[in-house]
């Protein structure tokens, strides 16, 4: 081989120094190409990892979060089921459309979480003030108008607030932890896919090749020499690293959330128990909630032939509901519970910050692409063996102005990377927002408290239950929203201050055919009630 980068001529070459070569313009056109796929290659081995990250760690959170809205929902039917019997299962839908919408909030439907949890409650109201007052048949306006007060006289007490405020912060967060690990892969995906253009590859022609045409092939193109000439055609890629490290940073902010005051464990696993709070709530205070429903709706018709119903047609003792202690967390099919993948995402974040400004030190730090930085003297420099040197330019397009490597037009910016620039912005944006409890997709039809209905700054006791290290972040004092979230009117005449004077036209409904839960402590208290169709 000696011998072959003996045979030297003098070869007009466009690329390599102009001297005496061992490559014909044919072979240099060759190793040019081949330099071209030697940077990608690169560049694609080394961010790598970022994508398989993001792949992976996406995969494994959606896994987790759908089998947690799976197991919440056959938790919720299990425990009904044996508590209350037929009494549930023939008002089960009531429940089932409850978890569909969860479902399809996660998967980025456009669903509002308020007005899924508000129409949820207002469907059950209905139900469960038919049980109480077994002796009566109502009609659907009837019904109706209980519903639309129900924010007036607050049949389930604080418990509608309390759950939404718990799914909804967490539910947001794991929405937006989700489609945020889903973009960084696509950003990824997008960024690594270049091309290099006529400049970059006579940068990377200069400095890998041209020492093999120079009859030099095991010299390694000097440190500082490969910086410039990784910079000049990583340019645009550097121009992402303000908003790639934002982004990371509330990827990392909201996983941490969701393993302290927004768990999503928690709140899914809370759904079924306050829900059974809240018909207890209505159960123990029906006289009073009924006494001012007559009052406000109006008097409705007797059952025609009703008799009370028996303990056993009522579904059974009521049974204690089972939650799970901290050691008891489930794990899912995805393999594990919340805390060890939010710890496992933490951990593959942390190095992804400043990826993009480093890529270029990472390549050169090969010692496959370049000489070791020790090396200074022994290495390429572009022209010939001996130090390099030219300083090494700053990071993104402007800097490249004084590039002595690679000829960079900075007065035209890659359109490809100012979209993923702003990719990125709105995907934090969102992430921003989830860490307070919004969501961007409904900031303006909730007048900009978002689907957390502004009570992000607001703290329960029993929302963090047995979470030994962790305690809420907030120290504000808790805000005094509506005890039931706002439902969408349904279009009614209202006049002055009555309800509903339809007292049982319509299509009637009876009592017996809204069987929901086991209410036989309240069957037998008698309802002495002054009937009048006006709200006092």
């Amino acid at each position: 081989s000696k011998q072959m980068h003996v045979i030297i001529r003098r070869e007009h070459l466009r690329l390599c120094p102009q001297d005496y070569t061992c490559c014909s313009s044919q072979m240099e056109e060759t190793l040019a190409l081949q330099s071209e796929r030697d940077f990608l290659k690169s560049v694609e081995e080394n961010s790598q990892f970022l994508l398989t990250t993001f792949t992976q760690r996406h995969r494994r959170f959606d896994e987790f979060f759908r089998e947690l809205i799976e197991l919440s929902e056959k938790s919720m039917n299990q425990m009904f089921t044996k508590t209350y019997g037929r009494l549930f299962t023939q008002n089960s839908h009531v429940f089932q459309e409850l978890f569909v919408e969860l479902r399809r909030y996660y998967s980025g439907g456009s669903v509002s979480l308020s007005e899924v949890l508000s129409d949820f409650w207002s469907r059950l109201v209905e139900r469960v003030f038919s049980l109480v007052n077994p002796q009566y048949q109502f009609s659907e306006d009837y019904l109706e108008c209980v519903s639309k007060h129900a924010e007036q006289l607050q049949p389930f007490g604080d418990v509608p607030r309390k759950l939404r405020v718990q799914v909804s912060r967490a539910f947001i967060a794991a929405r937006a932890l989700s489609q945020g690990l889903a973009t960084g892969r696509d950003i990824v995906n997008k960024a690594t896919k270049l091309t290099a253009d006529s400049e970059c590859v006579r940068g990377l022609m200069r400095q890998w090749y041209c020492p093999l045409c120079r009859g030099m092939p095991s010299l390694r193109p000097c440190h500082s020499l490969c910086l410039n000439v990784m910079k000049g055609c990583l340019a645009n890629q550097a121009d992402l690293d303000t908003e790639w490290n934002n982004f990371i940073d509330s990827l990392y902010q909201v996983s941490e959330k969701l393993e302290g005051p927004f768990n999503i464990e928690l709140a899914a696993d809370s759904i079924s128990v306050k829900v059974s709070e809240a018909i207890m709530h209505m159960q123990e205070n029906s006289v009073s909630i009924s006494t001012k429903v007559f009052q406000g709706c109006g008097s409705p018709r007797p059952a025609p032939g009703r008799s009370k119903r028996s303990p056993k047609e009522s579904g059974g003792n009521r049974r204690p509901f089972r939650t799970y202690s901290p050691e008891e967390k489930p794990t899912t099919a995805a393999g594990t519970n919340l805390d060890r993948l939010v710890t496992e995402l933490k951990e593959r974040l942390r190095p992804m910050r400043g990826f993009w400004v480093s890529l270029p030190h990472t390549i050169c730090n090969d010692e496959k692409m370049a000489a070791d930085v020790t090396n200074e003297d022994r290495c390429w420099n572009g022209q010939t063996r001996g130090r390099y040197l030219p300083d090494v330019t700053g990071d993104g397009l402007v800097s490249q102005i004084n590039n002595p490597e690679v000829e960079v037009d900075i007065a035209r910016p890659d359109v490809r990377t100012r979209q993923l620039i702003m990719e990125l912005r709105v995907v934090t944006n969102k992430l921003r927002h989830a860490q307070s409890g919004q969501d961007m997709d409904f900031m303006d039809s909730e007048e900009g408290s978002g689907s957390g209905g502004g009570d992000h700054g607001e703290r329960y006791n029993d929302d963090w239950p047995g979470y030994g290290p962790y305690s809420p972040p907030y120290n504000k004092p808790a805000r005094n929203p509506p005890a039931n979230p706002a439902k969408p009117p349904r279009v009614r005449e209202r006049n002055g201050s009555k309800w509903n004077k339809n007292n049982g036209h319509g299509r009637v409904r009876s009592a017996s055919s809204q069987l929901s839960f086991s209410l036989v402590p309240l069957l037998s208290l008698p309802l002495m009630v002054t009937v009048a169709p006006m709200w006092r």
